[in-house]
């Protein structure tokens, strides 16, 4: 076993004790063509005294690197912190050898040592001067041979900045491809004709399909910092069609240690080319919001509800509760908190639509906030299904916050979507149900809870979300399927969604809507165009798209207010309050509590009338109900009565 770990050690000393040998060696030969240039380039001087000197300089030599530690080097990857390190070696070598003859002349400890003050100085610079070249030099040679044997990518870079001019670095410096930096491509014409590093700037328009044949470009770099987004697409665009690889250099934040890392240069996503600029909430208030609270997720384990719960395991809270009935997906959170450290958090595998198991976990952990991101979301599923989306996003809602309220949670944040405006689809007008519900309690004198809605639009990236989707069909060679040429979408980040849901839980007052500046709309077919051509596919001779038509309940363009909504400011620009009309508690509390036992019957047509009733700008389209009528005969249904008889209300039935 010892000498296992001896011969493991052996190549790593080897190694140390080679480059110091190799440093020491070429000091050495450097000694000798200072005495050469010294003496007119001959060997005029007097050699006894010249390899009297030698052993002396060689030993300094050896003090010297191994002060600075330049031995530790590896040659073949030398950068400038190790010729950083070479000059100050050099230095003190000089140091050293001006010392020793000094002394030397004082006390005659070493009598012939005379190295004349010239000599010392020229071959302090000139050692450097040898060392630098000697490794740069080596470092090229090992790139050669190394790339020689690896096929060569020619790559341009788009940006010629400060942020592209350190991708050029890191590239020139990666030893494990082969690349040449053919051009930089900028907008600014001033810096178009000029070089840097010897690589030559070119316009923008310069950059076609003959550019890229004439070339071989196998893949375009974008380095340019706070590009807007229409303008990044807009390029992209231009370049897409012609070459292989486009990627995008990360936000210089992101840098390791203040450098760029080339495998921190991805490929560019979907989402980086969306017409509108990431919003980013920095308050500082939200620390002291969540501070020493217990805090409680529904629906933790989705899309929005993990990211939610990822951001607040940030916090300095009191305890984290997190709540799913999808016990897989709960478990993996679960494990992922373990892994990155997160304490005082519990997942429960819970459903909100039970009464008593929900009362049992708000009661033994009494959160202070609670986040609702518990629902079901999918359009055609619920479409089909109106039992369900009223059992879960409506009666779910309901309970959680009667429980809540009852024990006296400060604030209740429900998490709604842009589909709840002017519905037209069961799913969406369930949610605005719940949105009138909960904005109803804040009526309710007897409540302390201060309940808030925060509502946004599509969601990259989430749980049956149309980027996934396609993924999945180019996976499987296409075609990515449309509903229509002309729908469009308001999208936004998993993170940034989760932002918004934590900001209204620190800034809501109860009562409140809080939505997001999204943009413009994006149209679905330039997004499936544009994922065909990052996937390496040209539309539409290699990867086409197909129009299925227009889905039961789905809208060609959402909407972020509903009619008789007006918004207010905030303190970010990009965050507003969707100012709604006030609502009467008892009217409200007492339509959707015959809701909910309305669907008691499975009547999809009673449920679907009775949705109409209390969201009048619902409107079916494309759906079996579109031209149902509201009305509601709720006294002539089977056992109406007896369900009222029986004095029904959420404390004795569960929906």
């Amino acid at each position: 076993m010892i000498y296992r770990y001896l011969s493991s050690l052996a190549p790593k000393f080897v190694s140390k004790w080679l480059v110091l040998t190799f440093d020491v060696t070429l000091v050495l030969l450097t000694f000798f063509m200072v005495y050469f240039i010294r003496f007119h380039l001959t060997v005029n001087f007097n050699i006894e005294n010249f390899l009297m000197d030698l052993p002396i300089v060689a030993v300094l030599s050896v003090v010297s690197f191994t002060a600075m530690g330049t031995y530790k080097r590896m040659i073949r990857y030398t950068g400038m912190k190790d010729l950083l390190n070479i000059f100050g070696a050099c230095l003190l070598l000089g140091f050293l050898a001006m010392g020793v003859v000094a002394l030397n002349k004082t006390y005659v400890i070493l009598p012939g040592i005379t190295i004349p003050k010239s000599i010392i100085i020229l071959h302090t610079f000139l050692s450097f001067v040898v060392l630098a070249i000697t490794s740069i030099i080596v470092g090229l040679a090992y790139r050669f041979v190394n790339c020689k044997l690896k096929a060569r990518k020619n790559i341009l870079i788009y940006g010629a900045g400060e942020s592209g001019i350190m991708t050029q670095y890191a590239l020139a410096s990666n030893m494990d491809k082969n690349t040449k930096i053919v051009a930089f491509i900028d907008d600014d014409l001033r810096k178009v004709g000029n070089s840097i590093n010897g690589t030559r700037v070119i316009e923008t328009g310069a950059v076609d399909k003959h550019f890229i044949q004439k070339h071989q470009i196998n893949e375009i770099i974008i380095s340019i910092q706070n590009t807007a987004s229409s303008k990044l697409r807009t390029r992209v665009e231009t370049f897409i069609d012609y070459v292989p690889t486009i990627k995008v250099v990360p936000p210089i934040e992101q840098w390791i240690s203040g450098e760029l890392n080339v495998n921190q240069i991805k490929p560019i996503k979907l989402e980086d080319l969306l017409d509108r600029s990431p919003i980013n909430i920095e308050n500082k208030k939200l620390q002291h919001e969540f501070k020493g609270k217990v805090l409680m997720v529904t629906g933790a384990a989705g899309s929005i509800g993990s990211e939610i719960a990822r951001q607040l395991s940030k916090f300095n809270f009191k305890k984290l509760i997190l709540v799913d009935i999808a016990e897989s997906a709960l478990y993996d959170l679960q494990q992922e908190f373990k892994r990155d450290g997160v304490k005082d958090f519990v997942a429960i595998v819970a459903d909100v639509r039970d009464q008593f198991g929900i009362e049992n976990v708000i009661s033994t952990h009494t959160p202070n906030i609670l986040f609702h991101a518990a629902a079901y979301k999918h359009v055609p599923l619920m479409e089909e299904n109106p039992y369900e989306a009223v059992k879960i996003n409506v009666g779910g809602t309901r309970t959680l916050a009667r429980i809540a309220m009852k024990y006296q949670v400060d604030k209740f944040v429900m998490v709604s979507t842009d589909k709840a405006v002017n519905p037209t689809n069961v799913m969406g007008a369930t949610k605005r149900t719940a949105e009138i519900y909960i904005g109803s309690l804040q009526n309710n004198p007897d409540n302390t809870t201060k309940f808030i809605t925060t509502r946004f639009g599509n969601v990259l990236g989430s749980n049956g979300s149309v980027i996934p989707l396609f993924k999945k069909q180019l996976e499987k060679g296409g075609p990515l399927t449309v509903t229509h040429e002309k729908i469009t979408r308001y999208f936004m980040t998993i993170p940034e969604a989760s932002q918004l849901v934590l900001e209204a839980g620190s800034m809501g007052e109860g009562g409140e809507i809080f939505i997001f500046d999204m943009g413009e709309s994006v149209k679905i077919m330039d997004l499936a165009k544009n994922m065909i051509r990052l996937s390496g596919f040209k539309y539409p001779e290699e990867m086409g798209i197909k129009i299925t038509g227009l889905r039961p309940g789905e809208k060609l363009y959402e909407e972020l207010l509903a009619d008789g909504e007006n918004t207010l400011p905030t303190y970010h620009e990009k965050i507003m309050i969707s100012k709604t009309m006030t609502l009467d508690y008892e009217k409200k509390k007492s339509q959707i509590d015959a809701l909910c036992m309305l669907n008691l019957y499975h009547d999809t047509n009673i449920i679907v009338k009775k949705l109409k009733e209390i969201v009048p700008e619902f409107i079916s389209q494309n759906s079996e109900y579109e031209n149902m009528d509201a009305r509601v005969i709720e006294r002539n249904l089977p056992n109406y009565s007896l369900l009222q008889s029986l004095n029904y209300t959420p404390n004795n039935f569960n929906i």
